[in-house]
């Protein structure tokens, strides 16, 4: 998959493509589908996604809470896997964000990245301050020369799939009920950084990252399924993580710490993709070291055994 980070410096062989616009965080159901739609309108361009990084609502609320479920690199990862040829990542940055909906359509679109189809969904809305909507959209590519599909909303048991319920979920610490809106099992995407090491001297070696930036899980114990994605150990394990300040030893900064079952080597400044299949438990403190390596073997079987299950 090729990225593009900017519309005005765009190589002949990365443009004429079939794209579907949003931010994708997550890339749930909804996503997929529209996704799938693109594909679908013109099966002989290259499939590509146009969003944007950072995402607007970062930009312009850099204070407010973290919200995102996936950070770029997780959601290129997942993009890839549905054969997404071309990522158009745009910087967003002042400029762009000042563009009206018409001279977004005619610079970004059609003059910038030469577009010939897009699909969006049809809540979709665009340029400086939100005021183009998915109709305008299909005049302005009436005019322009590209096609414009406005995608369905998808339902899930009655509701709306969408990013706001999943985070609902993962934070209630209901990961099957994130991964039913998701099509896959949430997951956090990172590099492995140096730790304090308590793990491997309690027996229990972990692989740490950070989740800045991202919505947090409820803080607790998980089952995982994890993908090494790159370096001498690159493949996929099972194991357990814990997400959280690791209260046991003070009040830390929130991050994961998963530990691979049967497993031996060294992680440090590889790519881990970590997916939460199962909440276990809270985190909880213990009066004694001893009773809290009994409590993580307990963590551990019962993960495993949910694991080997599926």
């Amino acid at each position: 998959m090729r990225i593009v980070r900017d519309y005005q410096f765009v190589a002949p062989e990365d443009r004429g493509a079939t794209v579907a616009i949003g931010n994708f965080d997550g890339v749930h159901l909804g996503h997929q589908a529209v996704i799938a739609q693109a594909k679908a309108a013109a099966p002989d361009a290259p499939l590509g996604i146009l969003t944007f990084e950072p995402h607007p609502r970062e930009f312009f609320a850099p204070d407010a809470p973290d919200f995102r479920l996936t950070n770029s690199e997780a959601r290129a990862t997942r993009l890839e896997k549905l054969d997404v040829e071309l990522l158009y990542e745009l910087n967003f940055n002042g400029p762009l964000a000042a563009l009206p909906p018409r001279e977004f359509a005619q610079k970004v679109i059609a003059e910038g990245l030469g577009l010939k189809h897009v699909i969006v969904g049809a809540d979709f809305c665009f340029g400086k301050g939100r005021k183009g909507t998915a109709e305008d959209l299909q005049a302005f590519g009436a005019e322009f020369g590209f096609g414009v599909s406005i995608a369905d909303l998808m339902d899930f048991d009655g509701t709306q799939i969408s990013s706001t319920a999943i985070r609902e979920a993962l934070g209630d610490g209901r990961p099957h009920d994130a991964q039913a809106q998701l099509g896959h099992w949430h997951r956090i995407e990172g590099i492995v950084i140096g730790g304090e090491q308590r793990g491997r001297e309690l027996g229990f070696p972990t692989a740490n990252m950070s989740i800045e930036g991202l919505h947090p899980p409820k803080f607790g114990v998980y089952a995982v399924l994890v993908d090494v994605l790159d370096g001498p150990n690159e493949g996929s394990y099972i194991g357990a993580a814990s997400i959280g300040t690791r209260p046991q030893f003070g009040e830390n900064m929130p991050n994961i710490e998963t530990f691979l079952f049967d497993f031996s080597g060294d992680l440090y400044g590889a790519t881990l993709s970590v997916g939460l299949v199962h909440y276990l438990r809270p985190e909880w403190t213990f009066d004694s070291l001893e009773t809290f390596i009994a409590q993580m073997h307990a963590d551990c079987d019962q993960a495993r055994d949910i694991l080997e299950a599926l």
